[in-house]
């Protein structure tokens, strides 16, 4: 554990954030998760470079976050919505092939978190992480929730030390 904790010590502390909400029936005017990480990553310090709505299509998606990678190269981005498993939920069938690394944890922890608080509807999460270039992109639930449960407990509480070991 103390290991752990002076590595953390020496992580990146000032970071750019991306934030994406995918929606179709949403606006940047209606996007109360995304409004919220946005507040909530200013609040732990860092710098919000980025705040777009992006429709529940698999080619828009992608071109955002290629667009946002390229251009912007923020450290992380998080992107809520579309991670259901309605038809029109395509945020992980968009995003994860483009993926070098997947953070397969992440997962498996939100959806151990979210049982604690929703009971069996957990299983229906497909909540996934993983690193595109230098950006780690977290994919989350669309739900202001949802998006609160993985910001506090697992994003923001290792994000700088997930940026550390993307840069050595």
């Amino acid at each position: 554990m103390m290991g752990t904790l002076l590595h953390k010590q020496q992580t990146p502390k000032n970071l750019k954030i991306a934030v994406i909400s995918v929606s179709t029936t949403r606006g940047i005017n209606e996007d109360k998760s995304g409004a919220w990480i946005k507040q909530q990553a200013k609040k732990e310090g860092h710098e919000v470079v980025v705040h777009h709505v992006v429709t529940d299509d698999i080619a828009a998606i992608r071109s955002m976050v290629e667009h946002v990678v390229e251009k912007v190269s923020p450290h992380a981005i998080l992107i809520s919505g579309g991670t259901g498993i309605s038809p029109k939920d395509v945020t992980i069938e968009a995003l994860s092939p483009m993926f070098a690394k997947t953070l397969t944890s992440f997962g498996v922890l939100f959806a151990q978190l979210s049982f604690e608080e929703i009971d069996s509807a957990a299983i229906m999460s497909r909540a996934t992480a993983g690193i595109i270039g230098q950006t780690v992109i977290f994919c989350m639930p669309g739900s202001l929730n949802g998006c609160k449960l993985a910001c506090n407990s697992l994003i923001f509480p290792e994000l700088g030390h997930i940026i550390k070991h993307i840069l050595e």
